[in-house]
């Protein structure tokens, strides 16, 4: 699994001309599976991204994380962050999982954010989706698992 994570001021997702997700401080995490990603892998990953420390304290560090502040958090799943850009000009997605594999991990994830107490927001799997964000500071991390 992958995870592109943004901490934000405020982020929302947009499908078609209906609001699914709208958080003010936060989390906006781009989240893509790869066909050997399981329920542990997923676990795992959401448990790190709810301990990650990239939330500011009262001195102005990074050194809180969702859990501390109670922010929340939007996952977008996100097949194009395994794209494949070595030959040519046109991206292969053919290290993404497939759907029946992927969607059902996407929600898996999402439920253990939850677990942490985290409220969390979606976007729609496969669905064509606008995102917006303010990223603050600017602070974007990728992870791997």
């Amino acid at each position: 699994m992958r995870a592109v994570i943004q901490r934000v001021n405020y982020g929302r997702v947009v499908i078609e001309d209906r609001e699914t997700a709208n958080i003010g401080s936060g989390m906006v995490i781009l989240l893509g599976v790869g066909p050997g990603d399981d329920e542990q892998k997923s676990a795992a990953l959401a448990k790190k991204i709810a301990q990650l420390r990239i939330m500011e304290d009262a001195e102005g560090k990074m050194n809180l994380s969702l859990l501390d502040t109670g922010g929340a958090a939007v996952v977008v799943s996100q097949f194009t962050l395994f794209a494949d850009t070595r030959k040519g000009n046109r991206p292969s997605f053919i290290g993404a999982a497939p759907p029946e594999l992927a969607s059902p991990l996407v929600d898996h994830f999402v439920a253990q954010l939850r677990s942490y107490g985290i409220p969390v927001q979606t976007g729609e799997f496969g669905a064509h989706m606008r995102v917006a964000l303010e990223n603050d500071g600017p602070v974007t991390i990728w992870m791997e698992m």
